[in-house]
């Protein structure tokens, strides 16, 4: 397979032979490699993060698990597993076409790679991966890729070693297969790494979680780094404990020294008894009071030190309250671009049945199915 800078390269050269005949000054792929990298460069990740208005999230898709497909499957039978179609390029377009300029594509790579101490993780896997990215990113848009629903990543010391080797094994393969990539990828480290099933798991962690959340950042950050390409100068991603938007989770994230390509991943889906409670409120009632908290926070320890956020995932699930959701929402972006951080709604497809409701965009008629909330979305945003 070509990589997209050879591809470029290619192209180029045809063009310039005709304009020019046999004088025609050829560039190599190195050549463009070089000028991505230099253009790379020159930027941290506050100017990219400037550049992004509202993000959306393909959920439920390529991060599904569980599935009674095999590693040699097609893996179409993993991105269907949890209910929702194969994704589509026009999918894409409508997320674009909608005013969304980033795009949040969560993949498990767990059932994707082979044994210890390769993890070789199969070429049908990264190729469809491939393929969705570059329906975004091939139109301009921001593309952020992570390790999503990892069972082999429980944040404890006794999985310390393995959790890096296993980040370092994984992410060097994911690197070399998008080096050529240039700021517009991002990767994210984990998701929600957090002590599943304990009285922990969403209460913002304890001494142990942050430290090995934090060790599996760093192992994250060298082998990107100490990748070849672009990857030495890519923008990435890292959470807290469980992703948590709480104070004692955000002030244990340790952000590693004199890089200024890190950016902090924070998921927030507050108030949590209107936002994500099936049983909670369907009114706000303008309670601002969590949201406000929170900007005041990921100011403080982040923002003020010059370290950029995402909220990489947040959203309010439908309770057949679209007014009161299109209110909610126009306050959280406002008050998130206040100080700088760009949102990113979690889509999961679902828009009908009594589950977590987060859909917006039908991966079937590719129409947005709330075309209220949508609007306060991109006004609140400035992406109309």
């Amino acid at each position: 397979m070509r990589t997209r800078i050879q591809i470029f390269a290619a192209a180029f050269v045809g063009v310039v032979a005709v304009c020019a005949g046999a004088g025609a000054v050829h560039i190599s792929a190195a050549a463009a490699e070089a000028d991505t990298i230099a253009a790379m460069q020159e930027l941290t990740a506050a100017d990219v993060v400037s550049e992004m208005k509202i993000g959306w999230c393909l959920g439920n898709t390529l991060d599904a698990t569980k599935s009674s497909a095999s590693i040699d499957d097609d893996p179409s039978k993993f991105e269907t597993a949890w209910g929702n179609p194969v994704v589509t390029e026009e999918l894409i377009d409508a997320v674009l076409d909608a005013g969304f300029n980033v795009v949040r594509i969560p993949v498990t790579w767990t059932g994707h790679f082979g044994e210890a101490p390769d993890y070789t993780i199969t070429d049908s896997w990264l190729n469809r991966v491939q393929e969705i990215v570059d329906y975004a990113y091939d139109k301009g848009a921001y593309v952020i890729i992570n390790m999503h629903h990892e069972d082999w990543n429980d944040p404890y010391y006794d999985s310390e070693e393995t959790i890096c080797e296993m980040m370092s094994a994984l992410w060097s393969q994911i690197a070399e297969r998008f080096e050529d990539y240039d700021e517009h990828l991002i990767f994210e480290a984990q998701n929600e790494p957090r002590k599943q099933g304990t009285s922990v798991e969403w209460t913002g962690g304890d001494q142990e979680g942050w430290d090995v959340v934090n060790a599996a950042n760093q192992a994250f950050v060298d082998t990107i780094r100490a990748a070849g390409g672009c990857n030495p100068y890519r923008m990435l991603m890292i959470p807290g404990y469980a992703a948590s938007s709480s104070s004692n989770a955000l002030s244990h994230i340790e952000v590693p020294e004199d890089d200024d390509r890190i950016i902090v991943s924070v998921h927030a889906y507050t108030p949590y008894n209107f936002a994500l409670n099936i049983s909670g409120t369907d009114t706000w009632n303008n309670d601002t009071g969590d949201i406000d908290s929170l900007m005041s926070t990921l100011k403080k320890l982040f923002i003020d030190n010059g370290i950029p956020v995402i909220i990489g995932e947040f959203g309010a699930l439908s309770k057949d309250n679209e007014s009161e959701r299109a209110e909610w929402v126009r306050y959280y972006i406002s008050a998130a671009n206040e100080i700088g951080v760009p949102c990113l709604w979690w889509d999961n497809g679902l828009v009908t049945g009594s589950g977590e409701r987060f859909g917006l965009i039908s991966r079937y008629t590719y129409k947005c199915v709330f075309n209220d909330l949508l609007d306060a979305m991109m006004e609140a945003a400035g992406a109309k």
